[in-house]
């Protein structure tokens, strides 16, 4: 049996690994591309484990974040039984030295939040950086949920009232209007058609993706959101509006029917929280909490550092 078919073993008994780690999703947002997962065991206990998307340029090997995938790196098992400091430290150890022998020039991954690991893997050599994103943790009372709403996304959502939600939006319909959204803002979609249909087909498939639209009276679609969940957390992945209806407050009443359904699930609403300061303002309207998590990045070569960040300004501008 493969690494990779264990691992889908150990994601059906743990509840606990995010959707971001889950092989479905991995094969996913990893179509055409190499993914695999190292797992540290004890015996016939798997210890801990760490997919990874492994990208081969110009010669040289490197790992990085999936696209559309928030959280990765180490997970840890909890449910072993026989898990402590000390051995979640030997399961950093061997991960590290796995991936010393792969011959890599450059590792990037964003460890879940509360994750031991970041800081042990600081210890060991590698850079890590504070990041956050936004939760709504208890959403057993709606009331109270909009009650923690700023005055501006109650205003937009009285604005709203002529709107209306739809669950289920045409995938190809989504990619269009987000197409067209960024074509407003001169910017270029950074993700294809078929990466979408992909991601969206085995989403909904495993019931845990779910397309939402807001239409005006006239049934124009003005905003859309695309939201995907695990048995803990949802995460707003993918928004758009039209330019054309910013005053209508649809984007408020588009987080609400994302809020909603999260609801339903019984789960955290995760804004995938940007560590750019004006989203992060926009998300915090809506009485959302930070939340903490960690990137953690080693250059193997101190020169790949020049080639990958010439092409991280490259698309960055693309986009």
């Amino acid at each position: 049996m493969t690494n990779k078919e264990l691992y889908a073993q150990l994601c059906e008994q743990n509840t606990d690994i995010p959707i971001f780690m889950q092989p479905w999703w991995l094969d996913a947002v990893c179509a055409g591309k190499e993914w695999d997962v190292i797992l540290v065991t004890d015996r016939e206990t798997v210890l801990g484990a760490m997919p990874y998307l492994i990208r081969k340029r110009w010669g040289m090997k490197y790992i990085l974040m999936p696209q559309m995938t928030q959280i990765g790196g180490i997970w840890i098992n909890r449910n072993c039984g026989v898990m402590t400091q000390d051995t979640e430290r030997i399961v950093c150890e061997e991960i590290r030295d796995r991936l010393e022998a792969m011959g890599l020039c450059y590792y990037y991954q964003h460890y879940p939040i509360d994750s031991p690991c970041p800081e042990i893997m600081e210890g060991l050599g590698f850079t890590i950086k504070h990041r956050v994103t936004y939760r709504l943790n208890d959403l057993s009372d709606l009331d109270k949920v909009i009650d923690r709403f700023s005055r501006n996304k109650k205003r937009q959502l009285q604005k709203a009232l002529s709107l209306h939600a739809e669950r289920g939006l045409n995938v190809e319909e989504f990619y269009r209007f987000h197409t067209h959204c960024l074509e407003q803002k001169k910017k270029k979609i950074s993700y294809s058609r078929e990466f979408m249909l992909v991601m969206e087909r085995k989403a909904t498939r495993q019931q845990q993706g779910e397309t939402i639209a807001i239409r005006n009276a006239d049934g124009v679609l003005i905003a859309a959101g695309f939201v995907v969940w695990d048995k803990n957390v949802m995460h707003y992945l993918i928004a758009a509006q039209d330019a054309n209806y910013n005053d209508t407050g649809a984007m408020a009443l588009l987080v609400l029917e994302c809020i909603k359904l999260a609801r339903e699930k019984g789960v955290i609403f995760d804004f995938e929280g940007s560590m750019i300061r004006g989203v992060a303002a926009h998300f915090k309207q809506f009485g959302s909490e930070p939340s903490s998590y960690y990137s953690v990045q080693k250059y193997y070569k101190w020169w790949f550092a020049v080639p990958y960040m010439l092409y991280r300004l490259f698309t960055h501008k693309q986009r």
